[in-house]
């Protein structure tokens, strides 16, 4: 990660740019360099803050998705940042709209992309075998639309990660907590512009999750993005970056 990550009052975070704010929500298997090509876009024009999300440092009793939701509020409070555009992906934009259906008047728009909250397909129905490495390779290429692109780096991360006996049973809560919290009698109630930017190849939160939100949220606007899996901003971040701009342009230029 090319990105200094600055440690302040318990909070670890990634910041650049000047601007309008954008606050990026990584996954529950996601790590701040799947935001990059984001960042790298839009740092000149916007002001990027990506938070860590402290899956790993919360009471395990109290860590499920609304501790994770207060925990981003809390992140927006401290850094005074007034109102902010969301951007979450996976886990992260699950907690987008948890946070922006508790506070709305401190978001401005939210972005979805392969969210949860409604229904997701962690890795393929099954819990990886920890033992395996092939079948957390053959896990992590089931995030992508093109195998190539889960990298040797990505898959020893996850490998380490889920062979790390205290992260897989914080893992496993949050999965649980996220299956329960489901949103979908909550998004009538978000009013603010919403923009889904969905893969048409996503495995892990297929095009019908998308729909439903589209369908839930009254304010909300479809994206499809083609041969694509469950990280758009990743796989073809030149298509993702162009719908995010037309959508800031349209939100925030009025």
């Amino acid at each position: 990660m090319k990105y200094e990550v600055i440690e302040e009052d318990g909070f670890k975070y990634i910041e650049a740019g000047k601007g309008e704010t954008l606050v990026l929500l990584h996954g529950l298997m996601g790590e701040l360099s799947n935001w990059e090509p984001v960042i790298d876009h839009f740092k000149e024009n916007y002001r990027i803050l990506v938070p860590i999300l402290p899956i790993y440092e919360l009471p395990i009793l109290t860590l499920g998705v609304k501790s994770l939701a207060k925990y981003i509020h809390k992140f927006i409070k401290f850094k005074k940042l007034g109102q902010v555009v969301l951007i979450g992906n996976s886990l992260g934009g699950h907690l987008g709209l948890v946070v922006t259906a508790a506070h709305q008047e401190s978001v401005k728009a939210l972005v979805l992309t392969g969210s949860s909250g409604l229904y997701e397909n962690a890795f393929g129905g099954t819990f990886p075998r920890r033992e395996s490495y092939d079948y957390i390779r053959e896990k992590v290429e089931f995030t992508f639309y093109d195998p190539s692109i889960a990298t040797k780096e990505m898959v020893d991360e996850i490998f380490k990660t889920v062979n790390d006996r205290s992260r897989v049973i914080r893992i496993l809560a949050l999965a649980k907590s996220a299956i329960r919290h489901n949103m979908s009698k909550e998004l009538n109630k978000i009013t603010i512009p919403v923009s889904l930017i969905w893969g048409k190849n996503d495995q892990v939160t297929p095009p019908d999750v998308a729909e439903e939100f589209h369908q839930l949220l009254p304010n909300s606007e479809l994206n499809w993005v083609d041969k694509c899996g469950h990280v758009p901003m990743m796989e073809h971040p030149e298509i993702f970056n162009q719908y995010l701009s037309t959508f800031l342009d349209r939100i925030l230029l009025k």
